[in-house]
């Protein structure tokens, strides 16, 4: 059976969080998706339907949850 060695790092505790600064491109992306969802609304809902829910679905998983303007 195999070893496993640990070498204990200690905690640095001094150090603050990185100031947060919003990255345009995300921003401008967010912007796109909504802007997208609206024409699709005013032009024809109820063909459009789908369209509108699946760029909800992506806005609402992909940027809540994988995406940061930290990155």
């Amino acid at each position: 059976m195999a070893k496993v060695f640990t070498i204990p790092v200690p905690p640095q505790l001094g150090n603050k969080r990185r100031e947060r600064t919003s990255d345009p491109r995300y921003v401008d992306g967010q912007r796109l998706l909504v802007e997208a969802m609206k024409y699709l609304a005013q032009s024809d809902p109820v063909k459009n339907r789908s369209a509108i829910e699946l760029i909800s679905e992506h806005v609402r998983t992909r940027f809540r949850m994988s995406d940061s303007p930290l990155a």
